[in-house]
Formats: structure tokens, C-alpha cells, sequence
């Protein structure tokens, strides 16, 4: 292994973590800039809000069938092409003047990030070995965790101190130096080559359990979550000055529960899994039956936000295992049932709000993620799964990297 080969997979991995930052980012920032977007465009607020509810959605419909479509093509083309798109979309979006151009660019956008979470894991194990798949996915994940803690509150003040396009500029930027380093350094390989092309223990039924979990407890978080704001306020007595604290200690605790689990995901894939799936749940009820004593709150906000983040790390590295054939298409499918999640919880929560308030939103949220609990306990009924994959050797010495990774850990 040479000096040259571990940089450039250092790079590679970086533009790769740069871009997860660059889409999470971009696809909420919306709601921090709702106020600045509507007035200069001319058009409501709720339309505004539309552009992160469509963006959501058109990962959720296009994720799957685009991951099929593009199985057999160069990733370095696939992602360079996905990048190129995210920068020209940004551009265009922050140039024009009217509702319509902006929300095609984001259209445009969403059908990158669909595709881009799909094929960024198995491109970033890929230059690794086997034994450190679960720890690069944490390592992409911080990423994108960083957009809610740092990537929305700095673009929304950069906003506000200069105007809503110029955030987006910013983010354009980013997409610019991740093309640069992934057109540039990335091999240009069949996609099928390396081992993260494949489940290194494929078992459709444990496909299934692990979608079905991803697609539960999304669906319970956000059926609480999305009204965190009126539940501060109202039930637990916050002023609007304390609700802003409590949404960074919430967004730092998530990657505190990223940053912890990551080290562990490797060795004990399926806890890794569990265990932030049910303190969720117990975060969730938590709310439900303590929310009118503030520490109680603070307490209970930080237990989720340290528990529900790393529920999609988790489960990704997950379906790098238990993929049944290609993993981008299993990724694919996991992302898409993340996103029904999020529209769903949105959508049950408001429901629910005329006839139980809010705290009974967050008790619904809290039983359904206890349902995925249940879900996933059932697959320990299942008998042990198929021999694993043996991975073809990662090119250019990758191998010795992974190695040196695991015994740093």
C-alpha cells in the first residue's frame, strides 16, 4: 500500500461525506429560509414548505427503480454525474426569480440524492475491507447528520444575513470540490467488482425485517417529532429562545449516537440495531408520560436524538449484509422506506392532534416504534442465515487500509 493510494481513498471517502452533507442540507434548509424564500418569490409559506415535502417524496417513488436502472454503470461516472446535476440545479435554482424554476431544480436535486444514497455505501466499503463496512457507513452518516446540527442553522443564519440564495451557493461549492475528487481519484470499475456490491450474507427474510424496522420506526419518530416545536411550547412550557437550544442538543445528541454506535456496528451488527430502536421508542413514550416536567424533556430529547440517528446508520450496514442480490437496489429500498416513514409519521401525527393533543402524537409514535421492536425479535424465530459471501480482495492494497483501520479500533 502506498502513500499516494491511502490519500486518495482519504479523499474519496471525504467528497463522499462532503456530498452526503451537501444533499441533507440542501434538502432541508427550506424550513430554515421559509419566511426569506416566500416573500422574494411571492408565494406562501406553505408553498415553501412543499419543496421539502416534494423533495421527500421523490426519493421515496424514484430511489428503487433508479438504483435498477443504473446497476451496470461506472460509479465514478454514476456519482460525477450526480454531483454535476446537484451543482447545475443549485445554480440554476439561485438564479432564476420565479416558484416554478426553483421547484424543478429541486426535483432535480432529490433525484440525485435518491440515487446518491443508494450507491455511496458500496462504493465507500468497496475501498476497504469486509471487516470495516459498518464503520465507514458511520463515517458517512456523520455527514449527514452534520446538515441538521450545523448545515441548517448556518445556512439559515448565512441567509438571513445575506439572502437565501447565498447558502445554496455555498452548498454548490461543496458539490464542486466532491465532483472534482470523485471524477478525479475514484477507478473507474464495473459496479459489480468489489465486495460492497453484494450482501456478504444474503437472507431475503432478513431484507424484509430490516425494511419493515426502517419503515416502523421512521413512521413513529416523525409521528411525534414532526411537532417537537408545539410539544415544547406547550407541554413542556419552553420559551421560542429554549426550543432553539433544545433542537441543537437534540441535533448533537444524534451525532454523539452516531459517533458511539459507529465503533461497534462491525462487531455487533444486529444490537447496533436494536438497542437504539427501542431507547427511541422509550425517548418517545418518555415525552408522552413525562413531558410537563422540564428535565424530564431535556432528558428524554437527548435519549432520541442519540437513539433515532443512528437507526438509519444501522440499518444500511444491515443491508449490506443481508442483501438478497445488488446492494445499492436493497439500499435503495431502505432509503425509499425511510422517506414513506417520514411522510407518514408527518401525516398520522396530524391526524391525531384534534382528537389526543400532541403528547398523544408522541404516544402513537412511541407504540409504533415498539411494534418495530417486535418485528425485529422476530428474527430470531428465523434459523441461522446462509454461509457468509467470501469478498474478492479490494484492489491497490484496500485491504491493508480496512486492516489497519480494525486494529486501530
Amino acid at each position: 500500500m502506498t502513500r499516494s493510494g491511502t490519500w486518495r481513498r482519504i479523499t474519496i471517502v471525504a467528497g463522499l461525506i462532503l456530498s452526503a452533507f451537501a444533499f441533507n442540507t440542501t434538502e432541508n434548509l427550506p424550513i430554515g429560509l421559509l419566511k426569506l424564500i416566500s416573500s422574494d418569490l411571492d408565494v406562501s409559506l406553505s408553498s415553501v414548505g412543499y419543496l421539502v415535502t416534494g423533495y421527500g417524496l421523490t426519493v421515496a417513488v424514484v430511489s428503487v427503480p433508479l438504483a435498477h436502472m443504473t446497476r451496470r454503470i461506472p460509479r465514478r461516472y454514476v456519482l460525477s454525474g450526480l454531483l454535476a446535476v446537484l451543482c447545475v440545479a443549485t445554480w440554476v435554482s439561485v438564479a432564476g426569480s420565479s416558484y416554478g424554476l426553483l421547484l424543478g431544480a429541486r426535483v432535480a436535486t432529490a433525484l440525485c440524492q435518491a440515487l446518491f444514497w443508494a450507491v455511496q455505501a458500496p462504493v465507500a466499503v468497496g475501498l476497504f475491507s469486509q471487516e470495516v463496512r459498518g464503520r465507514v457507513v458511520a463515517a458517512m452518516s456523520v455527514g449527514g447528520s452534520l446538515a441538521t446540527v450545523l448545515g441548517v442553522p448556518a445556512g439559515t443564519w448565512l441567509g438571513q444575513q445575506h439572502g437565501w440564495r447565498v447558502p445554496f451557493l455555498v452548498l454548490s461549492g461543496f458539490g464542486l470540490f466532491a465532483l472534482v475528487a470523485i471524477a478525479t481519484l475514484l477507478p473507474t470499475t464495473r459496479p459489480e467488482e468489489g465486495h460492497g456490491a453484494f450482501g456478504s450474507a444474503p437472507d431475503v427474510r432478513r431484507f424484509f425485517i430490516v425494511l419493515s424496522v426502517t419503515a416502523l420506526s421512521v413512521t413513529g419518530m416523525f409521528t411525534g417529532f414532526t411537532y417537537i416545536v408545539e410539544f415544547l411550547n406547550d407541554v413542556s412550557g419552553f420559551s421560542d429562545d429554549v426550543v432553539s437550544v433544545m433542537l441543537m442538543v437534540f441535533g448533537l445528541a444524534g451525532v454523539a449516537g452516531v459517533s458511539l454506535t459507529g465503533p461497534f456496528v462491525d462487531r455487533h451488527p444486529r444490537a447496533t440495531l436494536a438497542l437504539p430502536v427501542a431507547l427511541q421508542g422509550v425517548a418517545l413514550l418518555g415525552l408522552a408520560w413525562g413531558g410537563g416536567n422540564q428535565a424530564v424533556t431535556i432528558a428524554m430529547l437527548a435519549l432520541l436524538g442519540v437513539s433515532a440517528a443512528p437507526v438509519f446508520m444501522a440499518s444500511q450496514t444491515r443491508m449490506l449484509t443481508v442483501a438478497p442480490s445488488r446492494t445499492e437496489v436493497a439500499l435503495a429500498a431502505n432509503s425509499a422506506a425511510f422517506n414513506v416513514g417520514v411522510a407518514a409519521g408527518a401525516l398520522l401525527g396530524g391526524v391525531i392532534l384534534p382528537a389526543l393533543e400532541v403528547r398523544g402524537a408522541f404516544l402513537v409514535g412511541g407504540l409504533l416504534t415498539a411494534a418495530s421492536v417486535v418485528v425485529l425479535a422476530g428474527e430470531l424465530l428465523l434459523p441461522p442465515p446462509p454461509a457468509r459471501r467470501k469478498a474478492p480482495a479490494p484492489a491497490d492494497g484496500a485491504g491493508a487500509v480496512g486492516d489497519a483501520v480494525a486494529e486501530r479500533h
